[in-house]
């Protein structure tokens, strides 16, 4: 689906330090509101499906309890762990996975407060190996606890409330069940902080170089961890008046930073070299109004032609295809959305919604099952749980499994480290109102579908539906993966529906 632009050049008078960044075109998709719903998947024997639109949970089902049983499709519970619930954006490596903490709720947690590590040996059962306690552990993970496959290594920042600074710790999880922290020093100890300013984190692919972004005013760091012993900041500069996350091309050298509306592209390659003074230079910018808050990308390629798979986590913008062959000029070459999510369906969205808190229908985290010619993805889709996608061919994208986990309601107070449990003292769904104004504006949907039996439910929500946050990663045929309420679920993928390729390399990113 080709996409025509109105492309404006501007010039950025946004610094960088040390070097101010090169001044770069902004290109804007104002009137691209994608219309379309990928196919629905075809459910096999064992399914329990959706019985409303394609992602919802609808109101009825959340008022009579039929969302405590969960939605499933192709796609089946092997074995979690709940605990006090599964943070906010949890990771996987090897036979682990480690549950983000969720402050200050994790500290209500008097045994474990800090980041749990899981060991998945059996993935019907898994079971707690130990915690880890360092200030940024305990402070609350947020979305920078990230895994490097390539040397091993676990880290993460402290971010109590949506910001954070000076905490950061390094583990070697060569024995994953067992993390032994690398920086005792600086970043670790609680007198020795670091300067940056932190709500995301991830690798480089090399694993040299940790990169740490801040919201507002959108502040970017470089961590280098050549030496992980001995953490340095080697870089850090302004790129927008926001940051979220971000993709790393496998080389390293280029970065697609989310922001508030859309994405900046960096070329990272002085950092990625290890020069002494290294210079970020901005070489596009791309906003849009089909979505907002973007949150992370994922590049790939199809033959030897490079893409990227971009997810907006608010606003109903689903996950955006960018031909990225001349990053200068990418072009919008597909468009992933569930029916919720249409224009036409804004009204019914916030009518279900209602009392779910904050966030209703929307994409997080997705992974390919490998970079190069990835055949499936999967997504933590909010409210709609985890959702799998054929993207063997990019002009013929359909889902082909989920798996939605029964909602927790009335365990608001048990699940100290939801995330979705904290937020719920907020009833009313904040993010639908903007993409309904822009859908009520434009005569696609009736705003009186809104008004349902959830409309009072502005406070108290009821944990009617999960949020699923966390990437869900690749094992083979399954699929590991955390969710807010249920906390830690390895899920199995029926083989009439998926097989692993031989190459399977599980990444968001990062």
């Amino acid at each position: 689906m080709a996409t025509a632009a109105l492309a404006v050049s501007v010039v950025l008078g946004i610094a960088t330090s040390p070097v101010p960044a090169v001044a770069s075109a902004e290109t804007f998709f104002f009137d691209d509101i994608g219309s379309t719903a990928v196919p629905r998947a075809n459910c096999g024997p064992g399914s329990l499906p959706e019985t409303g639109m394609q992602g919802d949970v609808p109101a009825e089902d959340r008022n009579n309890g039929r969302s405590t049983q969960g939605y499933r499709c192709n796609m089946s519970l092997v074995g979690g762990l709940q605990d006090r619930g599964g943070g906010l954006l949890s990771v996987t490596y090897d036979h682990c996975s480690y549950t983000s903490t969720f402050f200050p709720g994790n500290l209500l947690n008097p045994t474990t407060p800090g980041v749990q590590v899981l060991d998945v040996s059996n993935p019907a059962q898994p079971v707690l190996s130990t915690t880890l306690n360092e200030p940024a552990m305990l402070g609350g993970t947020w979305e920078s606890l990230k895994v490097n496959k390539a040397r091993k290594l676990l880290a993460a920042t402290a971010v109590p409330i949506a910001a954070g600074t000076g905490y950061f710790s390094v583990y070697d999880i060569s024995d994953c069940a067992h993390p032994r922290l690398l920086n005792r020093g600086a970043g670790s100890d609680v007198t020795m902080p670091l300067p940056f300013i932190s709500h995301e984190g991830g690798f480089s692919p090399d694993g040299n170089t940790y990169w740490v972004s801040g919201p507002a005013p959108g502040f970017l760091t470089a961590i280098d961890i050549r030496n992980p012993a001995e953490p340095r900041i080697i870089w850090q500069g302004l790129h927008g008046l926001g940051g979220h996350g971000f993709g790393i091309t496998p080389d390293g050298n280029r970065m697609y930073l989310s922001n508030l509306g859309g994405i900046t592209v960096l070329d990272i390659s002085a950092v990625q070299r290890g020069d002494p003074y290294p210079t970020v230079p901005q070489i596009a910018t791309y906003l849009w109004t089909d979505g907002f808050f973007n949150q992370h990308s994922i590049p790939v390629t199809y033959g030897d032609k490079p893409y990227i798979f971009t997810v907006d986590e608010t606003g109903g913008g689903g996950i955006k295809v960018f031909d990225v062959a001349d990053p200068a000029h990418a072009e919008i070459v597909q468009k992933i959305k569930l029916e919720i999510q249409l224009p036409a369906n804004t009204a019914a969205n916030l009518r279900s919604s209602q009392g779910g808190s904050v966030f209703s229908y929307d994409p997080h985290y997705c992974v390919v099952d490998r970079p190069a010619d990835p055949t499936a993805l999967a997504c933590s889709w909010e409210s709609s749980g985890i959702r799998v996608f054929d993207i063997r061919d990019l002009n013929r994208i359909s889902e082909i499994a989920y798996y939605n986990p029964a909602a927790q309601t009335g365990k608001n107070v048990q699940l100290t480290n939801s995330p979705h449990a904290l937020s719920s003292l907020i009833g009313v769904s904040l993010f639908n109102f903007v993409p309904l104004a822009r859908a009520v504006f434009e005569g696609r949907t009736d705003p009186r579908v809104a008004f349902g039996p959830r409309a009072g439910m502005v406070a108290f929500g009821d944990l009617s539906a999960d949020w699923c946050f966390s990437p869900p990663e690749f094992h083979g045929n399954q699929i590991w993966t955390s969710c807010s309420d249920n906390g830690f679920m390895a899920l199995q993928l029926d083989d009439t529906v998926y097989q692993p390729p031989a190459n399977q390399a599980s990444t968001y990113g990062q």
